[in-house]
């Protein structure tokens, strides 16, 4: 019998072991599949405007995959050499030299790295057309799409992964050459001794951690502290205050708590609260690297993922904020104003529900007295009348009514922002008109716009009086404003209206920045909901080797236990409380520093990202839960399989 058969005979029938982590490469494969066969996809070149981008930014998605599942699979590896050293201590006992042990173990790695290849690409190939239908519905496209099967994409994933396989396999190999026979046989008594710690370290844990989330939750722009140390020097010292601080919590403030815990004595002798306090007290310290690195994995997932999903959820808030009428623009020619109006009003698509003509002036003004740290000196404000403001006002359906007199003036900023846009009321600025300025006083500020941002911009509102005087020395704009039903699925109609429109006109329309925002922002919660996916499928299964391979060390003293009257269901109480402690403490992290990361954003970009995050969150926690139970299930069979 050659070594390969025996390395296929053994993963034969040892597949349930390998199952995982065999499932976990398929996984990685179909997701790397997919992210380069959308990279060379007919339908969303033909479709989108904005392929190359596309094409870019899944490259770049495609090589932080390869570089984690590299790191993944090397990490498995590992786990699964340090479970077969009682194995590889019989094969030496044997006679078997270590080189042809090493090769072994070689080819077993070389054929699961083959096998779910195969079963990747198959599957990526049969998939590719449900996750391209995805990506065109997200980013709202309603293409056709044709099954398809990219060479170029099947070559790209045969070569990265048969690299990384060759990698790793030999990785294995040279792993052997560094047992001696004495580690193989005692492997399992490796780790034993109980952890020393300290209440400083364990403090200190605690205030790494709060200096980290103190920092990141002041206001960068008015922080003193951020300007102190830099906005470029301050998130690194926030990323490395809060990984040294979750690392020092695993391994110094859960063995100190775990310590103390066992001073109630009442507590820890009851039943076999002794049994799981001892265990998770010898082994939490050795997993302290392993949790650190999941619970910053799952933070920065869900960090990505949420404030992706939150942009794609608030996306159209958003487009409605900034372009409160379907179709805006200037119209200096008679003509294409009256061409519009016909292809609008005849429509079959939709219903016309309001068209308003706004006289409009473009006035630059001097804006010293605002005091802005954001703003120049000097500004161009769309200028209208309180009386057009308040017709608009009225036509949107706005409870909103302005009564200004003299050289009183309100500001309308759809874009207005706390921390960055100046204090208007009670600030005075110049409107600078030929060899003159008109001095004008804001009175109100209102955080919306009667007009579509990219045609306006900010504008301002005067007296009556006052525009009359104004119009008199600066030429009029006449702003036309559309509202349509079925707004955000006007592709045709405003395609026809922008290409009669010249670039004066600064036209613009809801569609288009609705379906560029659903398009940029649904790339992204594609790309990041994948790119989770793969990293909770990782990370998953790393704790889930992890425990495994603990669960065949202890599998003799699950047996005592047992002997001496400890029934199964006792046992299985144990597990399930010691997983809970393993699987919960990443998560929880995770999730808090995900919750300040997001609070942070949430802050500077002034938008809510509760009900998103929630739902990532959610969706995150429900699959931690399943690789939960499943790992309880597993490490549950393993100590309690009799011979």
């Amino acid at each position: 019998m050659t070594l390969f058969s025996i390395a296929r005979k053994t993963i034969r029938q040892n597949f349930s072991n390998y199952f995982l982590y065999f499932a976990s490469m398929i996984f990685s494969i179909v997701i790397y599949f997919v992210f380069v066969s959308l990279k060379y996809d007919q339908t969303i070149q033909a479709t989108s405007d904005t392929s190359p981008k596309i094409n870019s930014v899944f490259s770049g998605a495609a090589v932080v995959l390869i570089i984690f599942v590299a790191v993944f699979i090397w990490y498995s590896n590992s786990f699964f050499t340090r479970k077969r050293k009682k194995e590889v201590g019989l094969y030496s006992l044997l006679g078997v030299r270590k080189k042809q042990i090493g090769r072994m173990l070689f080819y077993e790695n070389f054929i699961m790295g083959v096998l779910a290849l195969i079963v990747g690409i198959l599957l990526g190939s049969v998939l590719s057309k449900f996750f391209v239908t995805i990506l065109m519905k997200i980013m709202g496209y309603n293409a056709i799409v044709n099954f398809t099967i990219s060479l170029e994409a099947i070559i790209n994933t045969i070569i990265v992964f048969t690299i990384i396989t060759l990698i790793t396999s030999f990785h294995g190999y040279r792993l052997i050459y560094r047992f001696k026979l004495i580690e193989l046989f005692q492997a399992d008594k490796e780790g034993e001794q109980e952890p020393k710690t300290s209440f400083i370290i364990a403090l200190l844990s605690v205030v790494l951690i709060g200096i980290g989330y103190w920092l990141a939750l002041q206001n960068m722009l008015d922080s003193a502290i951020w300007r102190k140390i830099g906005f470029l020097v301050t998130p690194l010292i926030i990323i490395i205050t809060v990984i040294l601080g979750t690392y020092l919590l695993f391994s110094s403030l859960t063995v100190y708590l775990l310590k103390v815990s066992r001073k109630n004595k009442k507590k820890y002798w009851n039943g076999i609260n002794l049994i799981g306090t001892s265990q998770l007290l010898f082994r939490i310290k050795g997993n302290a690297r392993t949790l650190t690195i999941i619970a910053v994995l799952s933070a920065t997932t869900l960090t990505a993922v949420g404030a992706a999903y939150s942009l794609y959820y608030n996306n159209r808030s958003n487009v409605e904020t900034a372009d409160p009428s379907s179709i805006s623009f200037i119209a200096e020619d008679n003509n294409i104003a009256e061409q519009v109006n016909a292809m609008i009003t005849n429509s079959k698509d939709h219903d016309l529900i309001y068209h308003e003509t706004i006289s409009t002036l473009q006035v630059d003004a001097d804006v010293t007295n605002l005091n802005s740290k954001f703003y120049s000196d000097e500004m161009i404000y769309t200028v209208v009348s309180n009386r057009d403001f308040n017709t608009i006002a009225k036509v949107q359906g706005r409870n909103d009514v302005l009564s200004l007199q003299a050289n009183e003036a309100a500001v309308l900023d759809a874009m207005y922002s706390e921390q960055m846009s100046p204090e208007y009321v009670g600030s005075t600025i110049s409107l600078k008109v030929n060899d003159r300025q008109e001095n004008v006083t804001f009175s109100n500020l209102k955080k919306y716009s009667i007009f579509n941002y990219r045609t306006a911009g900010t504008t301002v509102v005067v007296s009556d009086k006052l525009f009359a005087g104004l119009a008199k020395e600066i030429k009029r704009e006449d702003m036309h404003l559309y509202k349509i039903t079925n707004e955000d699925d006007a592709e045709q109609l405003t395609k026809d209206v922008r290409t009669i429109m010249p670039d004066e006109a600064r036209f613009s329309s809801f569609y288009a920045d609705y379906a560029a925002g659903l398009e940029s922002s649904g790339l992204m919660i594609f790309m990041g909901g994948f790119l989770g996916l793969v990293f909770l499928t990782a990370t998953g299964s790393i704790i889930y080797f992890k425990q495994l391979t603990e669960a065949n060390s202890d599998k003799e003293r699950y047996e005592i236990l047992h002997k001496i009257g400890v029934n199964k269901k006792e046992i299985r109480l144990v597990i399930a409380k010691q997983m809970v402690f393993i699987f919960g403490l990443p998560l929880i992290a995770g999730i808090a520093h995900c919750a300040v990361a997001l609070t942070a954003l949430s802050r500077l970009l002034q938008i809510s990202l509760v009900v998103p995050v929630m739902i990532c969150m959610g969706v995150y926690t429900c699959i931690y839960i399943a690789y939960y139970f499943l790992t309880v299930n597993a490490y549950y069979k393993t100590v309690t399989k009799t011979k």
